[in-house]
């Protein structure tokens, strides 16, 4: 399939922001891995036992770009505490976005406040991983809103000019498997301790976004994206019209959640978004915030 064509017909790419990949391994006994994690009910084993789960490897992910028409997706592996973890994920991420170079962007894994985090930064970033994500800090025990505890993140993702990805949920609303406890407050402190450094945060920002109807917070979140990951499960079509009423089309980025959820999904609720808008969110964006722009 033809990549859409923008004004003055410049090929446009469509960019899958937020994919989920598996390796093998962990795909076939994930209850092996998550017996490594160290909390009692720990955040991979509570997802992965929701009857909404689902695991992809790098070749399924790969045939679902092809045929849903997007030129690249952006992949990451699960947010581990154990750092050990991360690392594998990360081994297995680095291997397939060398195996597909044209279609997959890899993201690294990090545990934040594990012995080694920095480390771990440099060897991904060094293989060829861009970003660093997706961070969830309930789940990984990460206290985003302490300067002490984010300073090596923040550091090193500034010194290597990498974006973060970072999980944020709605605060209000109905419970399920993956929503934390962790308010906008404490998001908003991250923000104003990360300055300097692209920060995407996901599921459209658990609403933060609409904030930035106050002044002090567009200031502040210069810097930051949001993605559209998980939005059918949560919001009706009138939330992109209400983010465009703000502003804010230059600064939101598609992501499926795949494979939590298929990109089609996606579709009916954003059939009445503009077309130049609908060309930002779809690939535009996403190709400057790669670009580091």
């Amino acid at each position: 399939m033809r990549p859409p064509r923008g004004r003055g017909g410049r090929s446009l790419k469509k960019i899958d922001f937020h994919i989920h990949v598996t390796p093998p391994e962990i795909k076939a006994d994930w209850r092996k891995f998550a017996e490594r994690e160290p909390f009692f009910e720990p955040h991979f084993s509570l997802l992965s036992k929701s009857p909404l789960n689902k695991f992809a490897c790098a070749g399924e992910i790969v045939s679902m770009l092809d045929a849903s028409g997007f030129d690249m997706g952006v992949v990451f592996g699960f947010g581990f505490r154990d750092q050990g973890l991360c690392r594998l994920v990360n081994d297995y991420v680095i291997e397939m976005t060398r195996r597909y170079p044209e279609k997959l962007v890899g993201f690294m894994s990090v545990s934040p406040g594990a012995k080694g985090a920095e480390r771990e930064i440099a060897r991904c970033h060094d293989a060829g991983l861009t970003g660093v994500g997706e961070i969830c800090p309930a789940g990984q025990d990460f206290a985003v809103d302490d300067e002490g505890e984010t300073r090596a993140l923040v550091g090193a993702c500034r010194e290597r000019n990498l974006p973060v990805i970072l999980h944020v949920n709605e605060p209000v609303g109905h419970s399920y498997p993956g929503k934390t406890g962790t308010g906008l407050r404490r998001i908003e402190r991250f923000i104003d301790n990360s300055q300097g450094i692209r920060v995407i945060l996901s599921h459209l920002g658990g609403g933060l976004l609409f904030y930035e109807a106050m002044p002090e917070m567009r200031k502040k979140c210069r810097d930051v994206y949001y993605d559209t990951a998980a939005a059918p499960f949560l919001y009706d079509k009138s939330v992109y019209g209400a983010a465009l009423a703000l502003g804010l089309g230059g600064k939101i980025v598609f992501g499926s959640d795949f494979p939590l959820l298929h990109p089609s999904r996606y579709q009916p609720s954003m059939e009445s978004v503009p077309l130049a808008e609908h060309e930002r969110i779809m690939g535009g964006n996403a190709e400057r915030l790669l670009a580091g722009d």
